[in-house]
């Protein structure tokens, strides 16, 4: 992979060129991610802008922003892969968990099966847009 760097981009015939848009920046782009093992010892497999995972409780995590959200207007989406051929699962997302409120720092989550027992996948996956 190659990388240029330039202070100013001309067309060919010598003029200027409008400043070119930085795909990351754009709010289409997520503004972090990461897919994790949330089994026993919590690993990150992959991830964007997420410095590690807090492991709260049974199905509780805090995804912590390597750097900030600039609000808590934020978006997310959670999912799960189990290797269990229990089929009761579903997934969901919890900013106040409660008591707290939604932070610029992590995103907190929790997974749980259809019951609402939280539980612990092997595979999640969180995406966050702002």
């Amino acid at each position: 992979m190659s990388t240029i760097k330039a202070n100013t981009l001309l067309h060919s015939d010598g003029s200027t060129t409008t400043q070119p848009s930085i795909p990351a920046l754009d709010k289409r782009m997520a503004k972090a991610w990461v897919n994790f093992n949330g089994m026993n010892t919590v690993s990150i497999n992959s991830a964007y802008n997420v410095s590690s995972i807090t492991d709260m409780a049974a199905g509780d995590y805090k995804a912590n922003f390597t750097t900030a959200m600039s609000n808590t207007n934020y978006c997310t989406a959670i999912g799960v892969s189990v290797t269990s051929s229990d089929s009761n699962w579903a997934t969901m997302g919890a900013f106040n968990n409660y008591t707290e409120a939604k932070n610029t720092a992590y995103a907190r989550l929790v997974t749980s099966k259809n019951d609402n027992t939280q539980v612990d996948p092997s595979d999640t996956s969180v995406i966050v847009f702002a």
